[in-house]
């Protein structure tokens, strides 16, 4: 039984209640956790603009923390998921009184998007990239033709001259001593494609070392659908179920929950809304 309910038996609702107290409350941290600071961040073009963000390792202390103020109930620590730029910070926690499980699960969906950092050096790098570009297409223009001679002169030199493909192909699968020639001597003639293929490598790699992530997320609660469906938001709900030979079922007959398991279940929230407040 997921809690907040619409039941309207008096000890559900009650627990609806403190459910609602601790949304509203765990909505507040969010919100003051996700303020977000303007920040200046260049795009792939070096134009200069403003970005906000908001810090998510404030969530993930913020999460750890509430786990260390609730040392009787079961958790599995601060979990996160990373879906190309979609987020997701959240904790689950459970406590168990007589044969009821009450469980938790807190969490914060956000998006990341990627920008380069505000530094003249990216220009320059890109403006590199794109004079080796043009180099290395206007060498693979030579590339065929060249690598076309070279075989050439290696069959012909063996006795294959005037293969037909098929032939051919039999000739480079049989004799792979040839081919290790043929090859080294194409790596040979260029080299200087080669080099630029490891420079243009070689800058990508310090372009992507640039780039910066700006996290984005909504300070409102959603459900489960909606999170799903990739919406940025929190989500803060509770779960009430029958543990029967450690299986758990959400059909809960409330009629048979003893007075003091009610009581103890509605400390605990109590307990989570005292931390909460603090």
């Amino acid at each position: 039984m997921q809690i907040p309910s619409s039941n309207p038996e008096p000890f559900v609702k009650l627990l609806s209640e403190k459910a609602e107290l601790v949304r509203t409350l765990f909505l507040e941290h969010v919100t003051a956790l996700t303020k977000k600071a303007s920040i200046k961040v260049m795009l792939g073009d070096g134009t200069v603009t403003d970005q906000e963000s908001f810090d998510p390792a404030l969530i993930r202390q913020f999460f750890a923390n509430l786990l260390k103020s609730v040392p009787d109930w079961d958790n599995q620590g601060v979990s996160s998921t990373v879906e190309k730029d979609l987020r997701r910070i959240f904790i689950k926690f459970e406590i168990k009184e007589g044969n009821y499980l009450l469980s938790a699960h807190m969490s914060l969906q956000y998006h990341a998007l990627l920008f380069y950092k505000l530094d003249h050096k990216v220009i320059e790098i890109q403006k590199e990239l794109a004079d080796i570009s043009d180099m290395i297409s206007n060498l693979q223009v030579k590339v065929g033709p060249e690598n076309d001679k070279i075989i050439q002169e290696k069959l012909q030199k063996e006795g294959y001259a005037d293969l037909d493909e098929q032939k051919l192909f039999e000739v480079l699968f049989n004799r792979e001593d040839m081919t290790q020639e043929i090859v080294k001597s194409i790596e040979v003639s260029h080299q200087e494609h080669t080099r630029l293929v490891s420079n243009r490598d070689r800058l990508f790699k310090e372009l992507d070392n640039m780039l910066i992530e700006i996290y984005h997320t909504t300070p409102v609660l959603i459900d489960e659908n909606k999170m799903i469906a990739a919406e940025e938001g929190c989500l803060c709900n509770f779960n009430l179920e029958y543990l029967k030979n450690n299986i758990r079922e959400g059909n809960i007959n409330l009629t048979r929950i003893a007075e003091q398991t009610k009581t103890n279940l509605l400390s605990h929230l109590d307990n989570i809304i005292k931390i909460l407040k603090n």
